[in-house]
């Protein structure tokens, strides 16, 4: 199996699946408990108009997509200023909107290709030295974000009046945030695509949060179960000739489902222990 290694095409596919695995782990860990764990899709869907849009402008699609997503990040943000808006109804607008300026624009460029549907459901193996750079660099900034504002964005997610109070300019934090998660989520749709892209974001993270441990501990899980899931996936999918983003989301629902019966099965016995001490 480990003889994959020595092609350059799996050498760059490992590189940036690490790079976006990490990346990815970080940044949804605190878009689930900031409750944006509708955003991963919102973007994805908006990504999805502006890689349209690119192809329709005979642009490079990563760029503008990128560009397209930020604004409509930035979108959300000022939906929620609007106290009459829920964050799930801004989110679901613009996700709705993304999914119609692409297929509008697909329609205007004669219909779907084999450019659009790469992305669609990602092409980690054809990635090149030039796209593993950039993602490299792209994940970098996003996990050095993460890092020096650590501290801030947990007073973001969890607690966003106290944040306030102890002198925190949420309204830039968020900004921030929301910009680099958008960043997060364009680089990813050349690994798993735009229809599963979410899935790195929510799934790795929810089965670290299952185990309830602590909030780094939390981290630290999330960011092996999305290494293991994407690596795996990558070298399955490349054993077994079959498309790399489906084997990565597999696995990570295998890791999700393992860790959901492991929880289970851990409950029970901690109950008839219980039961045991009591009846003694």
């Amino acid at each position: 199996m480990f003889e994959v290694f020595q092609f350059e095409f799996m050498q760059r596919a490992i590189v940036s699946g690490i790079a976006i695995a990490i990346s990815c782990s970080l940044i949804g860990l605190f878009l689930i408990l900031k409750r944006f764990s509708l955003f991963g899709d919102a973007m994805s869907h908006v990504a999805f108009g502006g890689i349209a849009l690119g192809l329709f402008l005979k642009s490079n699609p990563i760029w503008v997509s990128m560009i397209v997503s930020i604004i409509g990040g930035l979108s959300i943000i000022k939906l929620n200023s609007n106290k009459r808006i829920y964050a799930d109804s801004s989110i679901s607008v613009l996700l709705s909107l993304g999914l119609a300026m692409g297929l509008v624009l697909i329609s205007l460029s004669g219909g779907f290709s084999i450019d659009i549907t790469s992305y669609l459901f990602g092409s980690i193996l054809l990635v090149s030295i030039d796209e593993t750079i950039t993602t490299l660099i792209l994940s970098l900034i996003v996990i050095a974000f993460v890092i020096c504002f650590y501290k801030k964005l947990i007073y973001l997610v969890f607690n966003e009046e106290q944040a306030i109070v102890n002198g925190i300019n949420t309204v830039v934090l968020n900004i921030l945030f929301i910009t680099l998660a958008t960043v997060a989520i364009v680089i990813s749709i050349r690994l798993i695509g735009v229809l599963m892209v979410s899935s790195l974001l929510i799934i790795p993270n929810v089965s670290s949060l299952l185990l309830g441990y602590g909030f780094r501990k939390t981290i630290i899980l999330s960011i092996c179960f999305s290494l293991s899931s994407v690596i795996l996936g990558i070298i399955l999918a490349y054993e077994w000739n079959i498309t790399p983003s489906g084997m990565i989301v597999i696995v990570a629902a295998g890791i999700f489902f393992g860790v959901n019966m492991l929880k289970l099965s851990t409950s029970k016995l901690k109950n008839r222990s219980l039961r045991k001490v009591t009846n003694s």
